[in-house]
């Protein structure tokens, strides 16, 4: 079974895209993506915006980085 929708493939695909052309923005800031995964961050956050079958995000990038002990 595919891991990835196709509707989310495109998505992915768009983003890509788009950061290759120079006009893919990121999200606050509204500056200039050049990052590749980024772009594919991106492009699976529109994904699932809209729905399409996408994983979860991973636990490892949710948490939060513990402080250091002194």
């Amino acid at each position: 079974m595919a891991r990835y929708s196709k509707k989310s493939q495109e998505k992915v695909k768009e983003s890509m895209e788009e950061m290759k052309e120079g006009t893919l923005k990121s999200g606050r800031s509204g500056k200039k993506v050049t990052n590749p995964k980024q772009a594919v961050a991106i492009g699976l956050s529109e994904a699932r915006k809209e729905g399409a079958k996408v994983p979860r995000k991973s636990a490892g990038q949710a948490k939060k980085a513990k402080p250091k002990s002194r």
